[in-house]
């Protein structure tokens, strides 16, 4: 084994080291199985192993896997098997807190578009700048859809203002 393959080698461990939480969770925002998050997560490291990125900062490195998971689970979304295949791996996240249960019911029925913004900005803690370069679009498109996704949360919840505390 050659010095770089090593280097690589310990890259990636770290990397799932520090991310498979990550990973896992956006993985299972978009696809609600475990079988689809499992393939997701191997796609997500085995493109960064492939990859030639330096990236710059660990924040950097965060951003990027975090774009590539969001990739890789919109192309499996689009894909024709998903779409016309019903799964009968369908699983439900424990979560000790009656509240935060409903809350994480009512975000997994967002729309894609309002469910990862949320989750980058409440649970990864991006701000909203970050998260618009992340996604690339704009910073007021990224505020507009912050903005009408906790307007559809606050609705299905009954009007209770719920703090995001994961």
């Amino acid at each position: 084994m050659t010095d770089s393959t090593r280097e690589k080698d310990k890259m990636i461990s770290e990397a799932i080291d520090k991310y498979a939480d990550t990973v896992r969770k956006i993985s299972f925002m978009f696809l609600k199985n475990m079988p689809d998050v499992e393939d997701v997560f191997q796609e997500v490291f085995l493109k960064l192993l492939q990859s030639d990125v330096q990236f710059e900062s660990e924040a950097h490195e965060k951003a990027w896997i975090c774009k590539i998971t969001i990739n890789k689970c919109k192309d499996l979304c689009k894909s024709y098997w998903r779409k016309n295949v019903n799964s009968i791996y369908e699983y439900e996240i424990p979560v000790e807190d009656k509240v935060k249960s409903e809350l994480f019911e009512e975000v997994m029925k967002l729309k894609p578009e309002y469910k990862e913004i949320i989750y980058l900005f409440y649970y990864e803690g991006y701000n909203v700048p970050q998260i618009a370069k992340l996604l690339e679009q704009k910073e007021n498109t990224t505020y507009s859809n912050l903005r009408r996704a906790r307007e559809q949360l606050k609705l299905k919840l009954g009007g209770t203002d719920y703090e995001f505390d994961y």
